[in-house]
């Protein structure tokens, strides 16, 4: 290449005062040890490093590819979405009392004296404090980025909603039914509980998620803590089939099973959930 007009040979032509007998191999300026940057072959100047860096193709962190990518857990941002949009609702002046009112569930809802049973599912997208929804979405976000991709998405779904209602089972069934409850915190335990069985069937080491739900689990049982433990111990167990029927029936020979032991799991929740529909709870 020829050299540019504008530096005088052996001059570096940043540093006039410096005389060097190195030249860019890229474009052929004279350039001085302190703007010499290694390159394969000899060294290049700082203006030709700056257009290799920007004609360089960008690459992302693995964790911004598997969260935005084809396969990007999109049920997983869907439910945090809908989480929010339903505590942004419940934190309005003037209508957030009775938004939450309208979802939050008790034991009372399931009986002849209040019946509205989708309040099981609805509550599970409520939330009582800041602290209380950034806890469950991390965890949510978590957990979705490695079950959702592992089971795909309309079995994780399956698997959140399930979980959330057996939740809602577990404060019918353990709970007092006058005091009311919200919260995705049994369907996150119900992801904790699917994971655990899928880790164990699949040979992985399970003892780290195990720790986790006994933490999680002895937390709900302190005094003073306000936590609905019953929805804990009801969407881990939830969890646990729902897990066991996924990783029993992964096999193609047993795969035509699968969604009829989820329906009929379902079948058996929605039949708890009227136990104490013709006798109130309390009566």
């Amino acid at each position: 290449m020829s050299q540019p007009v504008d530096a005088p040979a052996g001059v570096c032509y940043r540093h006039p005062d410096r005389a060097t007998f190195v030249r860019c191999q890229r474009c052929g300026r004279a350039i001085c040890g302190e703007c010499q940057t290694p390159a394969a072959v000899g060294v290049i100047c700082p203006e030709c490093m700056a257009q290799q860096r920007s004609a360089a193709p960008r690459t992302r962190p693995a964790w911004i590819s598997r969260a935005t990518g084809p396969g990007a857990p999109v049920v997983t941002y869907g439910i945090i979405a809908v989480c929010v949009v339903v505590f942004i609702a419940q934190s309005l002046p003037g209508i957030g009392g009775s938004v939450t009112g309208a979802i939050q569930y008790a034991g009372l809802y399931s009986t002849s004296i209040v019946f509205e049973p989708w309040r099981m599912l609805t509550s599970i997208f409520a939330h009582a404090s800041i602290i209380h929804i950034a806890l469950n979405m991390y965890t949510l976000w978590i957990f979705g980025m490695i079950l959702e991709p592992m089971l795909g998405r309309a079995r994780f779904l399956a698997l959140f909603l399930i979980s959330g209602f057996a939740g809602s089972v577990g404060v019918l069934l353990l709970a007092d039914p006058r005091v009311p409850v919200v919260g995705a915190s049994g369907a996150i335990f119900g992801m904790f509980g699917a994971f655990f069985i899928i880790q164990r069937r699949l040979g992985g080491n399970a003892t780290q998620i195990l720790v986790l739900v006994a933490l999680n689990l002895a937390i709900g049982f302190l005094p003073g803590m306000n936590i609905a433990w019953q929805a804990h111990v009801g969407g881990l167990v939830g969890g646990v089939l729902v897990g066991l029927i996924f990783v029993e029936t992964r096999k193609p020979s047993r795969r035509r099973w699968q969604w009829p032991l989820i329906v009929l799991l379902c079948v058996v929740l929605i039949g708890l959930s009227l136990v104490h529909y013709a006798q109130p709870v309390g009566a």
